[in-house]
């Protein structure tokens, strides 16, 4: 898995990138075909009052991708949603890809259901 973290308008502190790397630990721990991962943290300056922290990831899976963002007024409650709704979206994408290749099993029986011996 490789693993980018980027930050916009903040210093990237090894405590937040460290921080990141255990929540993903979850992540793993659901799903382990993740080929990419892209985190970008990002501090939006709308007024002095109104600072708005925003953190997003790209997760590139085999056969899909999914982007998941969050916002907050603290990063790390940021990160929290982030992984949180992250992990929802993994799991519903492993459900439907397991539901899927079940059904594909179903429809390779051996006998055919409706069909009527021809008289001989």
């Amino acid at each position: 898995m490789n693993l980018t973290i980027s930050g916009h308008h903040l210093e990237l502190t090894p405590a937040l990138r460290e921080y990141v790397q255990t929540k993903l630990e979850r992540i793993k721990r659901h799903f382990d075909h993740v080929i990419d991962v892209v985190v970008i943290l990002t501090v939006e300056k709308l007024t002095e009052k109104e600072k708005r922290q925003k953190a997003e990831i790209n997760l590139h899976l085999r056969g899909k991708d999914l982007h998941v963002e969050s916002f907050a007024q603290d990063l790390y409650a940021a990160i929290d949603s982030l992984i949180d709704k992250l992990d929802r979206a993994v799991i519903k994408y492993k459900t439907k890809l397991q539901d899927h290749q079940h059904a594909a099993l179903k429809h390779i029986s051996g006998e055919p259901e409706n069909e009527e011996a021809a008289p001989g």
